[in-house]
């Protein structure tokens, strides 16, 4: 997948190696010399331009792109960005840097989890830990061939202080109940605790870990 995140400041460079250290390919947009530190992140492709620039999004070639992160700290940028990215070059994801959550977040962390969660289907994504425990919201989208498929939630062992909380399907948002089945191409959230994501990974789709 390639990503290409407007602002290299500390949370693009942060975004950036989380998903470069996940395997996708990464480009990273700054107009100020300062912010372009190659060093920083080698792997990562650099471009020194104007992201609100339709030439300079052009030369980064953001039509090739999956997803588009504006994290310049700046929300009328991050707002241009944004809209130049899905009017102007059909970039199928574009992500904001603002998030209003009250839970202790890292929003690298968040930002990269959730463009994991827009592009994975049968893995398990970590989007946040909260603050008192180490209790994780952890996302899946179970594909069609998935073991649980079709399996009521009432007769499913779930691991140790695992709760599924919601399950997105077809644009509606279900409070699971035991009689609910489960199906291919629902999106379903757990807080789980991190030392049993590995076990829930493999009961949904027979692999391990949250990303």
């Amino acid at each position: 997948m390639r990503v290409a995140i407007a602002g290299a400041g500390a949370v693009g460079r942060s975004i950036a190696r989380e998903l470069l250290d996940n395997g996708h390919e990464v480009l990273l947009i700054d107009k100020n010399p300062r912010s372009i530190k190659v060093d920083s992140l080698p792997r990562a492709e650099w471009l020194l331009a104007d992201a609100c620039e339709i030439t300079s999004l052009d030369e980064a070639g953001l039509e090739r792109c999956n997803v588009v992160i504006c994290a310049t700290g700046d929300d009328k940028v991050n707002l241009v960005v944004s809209l130049l990215a899905k009017t102007e070059y059909g970039v199928p994801r574009v992500f904001n840097e603002s998030w209003g959550v009250d839970v202790a977040v890292s929003t690298p962390r968040l930002l990269s989890a959730l463009v994991e969660e827009a592009v994975s289907v049968g893995d398990l994504v970590r989007l946040m830990t909260f603050r008192q425990s180490e209790a994780s919201l952890v996302e899946m989208t179970m594909p069609d061939d998935a073991p649980l498929a079709g399996s009521r939630i009432g007769d499913i062992s779930w691991p140790a202080d695992t709760a599924l909380v919601a399950i997105l399907r077809a644009g509606r948002v279900i409070v699971p109940q035991p009689d609910d089945p489960l199906a291919g191409g629902d999106e379903l959230l757990f807080v789980t605790s991190e030392d049993v994501e590995q076990e829930l990974g493999r009961l949904l789709a027979g692999h391990s870990g949250a990303a």
